[in-house]
C-alpha cells in the first residue's frame, strides 16, 4: 500500500461555490497539512473525503480503497478529529471509553489507558472541566487506541496555547515514527505545518495551487519565506 488518500478529480458543486477537480496524494507514513483561507474549501473537502456529502465526479481512495464502496471498513482503519469535541460533557475521562469502544472492532483498552496516562489527563475530570487542549489530547487517544493507520485532523490546534500545541504536535510526530500511519492535518496555523508536515496542499477559491513536499515550496514560489505569505500573495493573484 504506497498512498494514505489519493483524491483525482474531485469535484463539488454548490450554488455559490465549487470545488473544481481537485487532486492530491498523501504517501504512507507521512503528514501533509492541508491550508487555505476560510472558505476555500478544506472542510468541504475533508467531508467528502469522509463520504458525509456527495461528490458529482472524480475518486477517493483511502488506504488503497473506494471511499464510498468501502466506507465501513475504511472507517475502522482511520479516525479523525474536528476542532471541537463530540463527547458528551458529562463525561468523565474514565466513561470515554465505555462510550466509544464498541464502535471499534480493534479497540485496545490498554493502548488507550497508556495514552490517557501519557498525555496526563485526569481520569476522574469531566469532558467540560477539561482546558481545550486536554479535550484535544483526549480525541487523539481515542483516535490512537484502535489500530487506525490515517488520522484526519481538522483545526485541532486551533485555540490552543503555544505550549499544549508543541505537546500536541509531539504526539502526531510519534504516531507517524513507525512510518505506517499518516496525518491528513487542516489548519490555519502555518507555523504548526512548517513544524511538522512532509506535505503540503494549498487550496484557494476552490482549486488546489500546489500540493508537494514542504521543502518544494521556495520552488514553487520563489522570493516568498512562508506559508503565510504563500496565501496572501495567491490571494492577491485573484483579486
Amino acid at each position: 500500500m504506497a498512498n494514505a488518500i489519493e483524491i483525482t478529480g474531485l469535484r463539488k458543486e454548490y450554488r455559490d461555490f465549487s470545488l473544481k477537480d481537485i487532486s492530491f496524494t498523501l504517501p504512507l507514513g507521512h503528514i501533509m497539512g492541508f491550508v487555505g483561507q476560510n472558505g476555500a474549501g478544506k472542510t468541504t473537502t475533508i467531508r467528502l473525503i469522509l463520504n458525509m456529502t456527495a461528490r458529482q465526479s472524480g475518486s477517493i481512495q483511502i488506504l488503497g480503497q473506494d471511499n464510498i464502496l468501502d466506507e465501513q471498513k475504511i472507517k475502522q482503519d482511520i479516525a479523525v478529529v474536528f476542532d471541537d469535541t463530540f463527547f458528551a460533557e458529562s463525561w468523565k475521562v474514565s466513561e470515554v471509553e465505555k462510550a466509544i469502544q464498541g464502535f471499534y472492532a480493534k479497540w485496545d483498552s490498554a493502548l488507550y489507558h497508556n495514552h490517557v496516562k501519557e498525555f496526563n489527563l485526569p481520569i476522574d475530570k469531566r469532558v467540560k472541566e477539561l482546558s481545550r487542549g486536554m479535550k484535544m489530547k483526549l480525541m487523539l487517544a481515542v483516535a490512537m487506541s484502535h489500530e487506525a493507520k490515517l488520522l484526519i485532523l481538522d483545526e485541532p490546534t486551533s485555540g490552543i496555547d503555544p505550549v499544549a500545541r508543541d505537546e500536541l504536535l509531539d504526539i502526531l510526530r510519534t504516531y507517524v515514527a513507525d512510518g505506517q500511519k499518516s496525518i491528513f492535518f487542516s489548519t490555519h496555523i502555518t507555523t504548526d505545518l512548517q513544524k511538522i508536515a512532509d506535505y503540503i496542499s494549498i487550496i484557494h477559491n476552490g482549486s488546489i495551487v500546489y500540493t508537494g513536499t514542504e521543502k518544494g515550496l521556495s520552488g514553487a514560489f520563489p522570493g516568498v519565506s512562508s506559508i503565510d505569505d504563500i496565501l496572501v500573495s495567491i490571494s492577491k493573484r485573484s483579486i
